[in-house]
């Protein structure tokens, strides 16, 4: 049974401040939303013709996932332009942010983009990977 003298307290801080997180990470959020999108349906339906690693759409996730929608659309409209056939592509990573992300809690994009970083085999002291 509930107990009537046990009450939730709610701190208004706590909700003025999840309400402004909210406000602030909303245009992030739809354009992350609509990266997504662009990946699943109309990115399948061209292949892999992107002349970089990470492709266009990865970048542009990735940067704006690690830097905002403001900053991570002005990098991905940087990488855009770039992209044309007189370029020769290859490897281009997404500037480091100031963002550091606890244990484990990465974002996908982040770690795909980054296999050196985050993937790397571990190795023991004889150069062989380790099982």
């Amino acid at each position: 049974m509930l107990d009537p003298t046990a009450a939730v307290v709610h701190s208004p801080k706590s909700a003025a401040a999840a309400a402004g997180s909210f406000i602030w990470n909303l245009p992030r959020n739809i354009l992350i939303l609509l990266l997504l999108a662009y990946r699943k349906v109309v990115s399948p339906l061209y292949g892999q013709v992107c002349r970089f690693f990470p492709s266009c759409s990865a970048y542009a996730l990735e940067a704006v996932t690690v830097h905002g929608a403001v900053k991570g659309s002005w990098l991905a409209a940087r990488r855009l332009a770039r992209c044309h056939p007189w370029n020769a592509g290859g490897v281009d990573h997404v500037p480091a942010g100031h963002r550091e992300w606890p244990e484990n809690r990465t974002p996908r994009i982040v770690v795909l983009n980054n296999p050196d970083k985050y993937l790397a085999a571990q190795t023991d002291g004889e150069g062989r990977t380790a099982a």
